[in-house]
């Protein structure tokens, strides 16, 4: 099976064109984020891998678990802050993290004054759940390969 591109430098990617896609008034948490999706490059459907920058203040995502996802991550440059349950740990270029399906919440912050770089990698998993400790908001994967996003009382964003 051909791609339609063999190789490419990562940062030439175009970022996601939409660049959350959380509901409001999540979406506008994540201003400062910018996401490019290599794995999608190249067809893949099992796990997906993104290129992300963080600049000063911003946030990689909500604080969250997946029920069935593991996820790794991996910082290229800059320096960011790992919360994870309710501790957190600095991290610079070079370092590395994991986490678990049904693990501690967990997010990064960029705290410091530079750009941040990471590489995210997560399974895809039909059926993933994701809760959100702090926020009124889960997720579930739809068939389609979609979150469908819900208050945690059931009613739908």
């Amino acid at each position: 099976m051909s791609h339609p591109i063999p190789c490419i430098i990562a940062t030439d990617a175009a970022p996601r064109t939409k660049p959350s896609n959380y509901p409001e008034p999540f979406a506008s948490r994540m201003q400062g984020r910018e996401k490019k999706p290599l794995g999608d490059l190249f067809g893949l459907k099992q796990f997906g891998v993104n290129l992300t920058t963080l600049k000063p203040g911003a946030v990689s995502a909500l604080h969250h678990r997946h029920s069935a996802q593991d996820e790794w991550i991996y910082v290229l440059s800059g320096e960011v802050t790992l919360h994870i349950g309710t501790d957190s740990y600095p991290m610079q270029a070079g370092m590395c993290a994991g986490f678990r399906a049904s693990g501690e919440p967990h997010h990064l912050h960029n705290d410091s004054s530079a750009d941040a770089t990471i590489i995210e990698v997560g399974s895809r998993i039909e059926g993933d759940e994701v809760s959100y400790a702090t926020d009124d908001l889960v997720a579930v994967m739809s068939p389609a390969g979609q979150w469908q996003f819900e208050h945690k009382d059931g009613r739908p964003y």
